[in-house]
């Protein structure tokens, strides 16, 4: 990447009940690495304790805030818990699919693939269109509060029903 080429920057949106989502200003990632990068942050955010209760589920929208930050190009939005009151639902995010879907698991909800770091995870669902020949795509990531990432995956070619995160945002997207 060149000098002229934005960055992508991520600023965290809280609300009185934790995080409401992140806004994203410069770019879009333009990958499922850079996409991953993004979930780091996001993890390590998740992992903050009592910034994130529950395991939440987030949609990547267009959409901008009234009276955006300048240079804001997007929303990730919480759209709810994944599972409990008022839970996404199956379907949800059919019409129209966001650009990508995310879910966030805080510490409690996260079984650490290195027993001695107390983590967060996530993972990002780049959704495609398998029968155009477009792949989905997604990452998963780990990591714990002090910045410590103790996995980070990023897949092309990603068949959404072999991993549980990606079998449930998938679910989410389907009409």
């Amino acid at each position: 990447m060149d000098e002229t080429t934005p960055s992508v920057e991520v600023a965290p949106l809280q609300s009185g009940s934790g995080l409401a989502g992140f806004l994203l200003l410069g770019r879009w990632p333009k990958d499922p690495v850079e996409w991953a990068k993004l979930l780091v942050l996001s993890v390590r955010i998740a992992a903050v304790p009592g910034l994130l209760r529950v395991s939440t589920v987030f949609a990547v929208l267009d959409d901008l805030p009234d009276d955006p930050h300048p240079g804001a190009v997007g929303l990730i939005a919480a759209a709810g818990p994944l599972i409990g009151e008022n839970a996404v639902v199956p379907g949800q995010f059919a019409h129209p699919h966001p650009s990508a879907i995310v879910i966030l698991h805080p510490p409690n909800s996260t079984i650490s693939s290195v027993p001695e770091y107390e983590t967060a995870s996530g993972c990002v669902l780049l959704p495609g269109l398998p029968h155009l020949g477009l792949d989905h795509r997604a990452a998963w990531v780990e990591a714990d509060v002090h910045g410590t990432v103790t996995q980070m995956i990023s897949k092309s070619g990603v068949d959404p029903f072999q991993n549980p995160d990606t079998a449930a945002l998938a679910t989410f997207l389907a009409a």
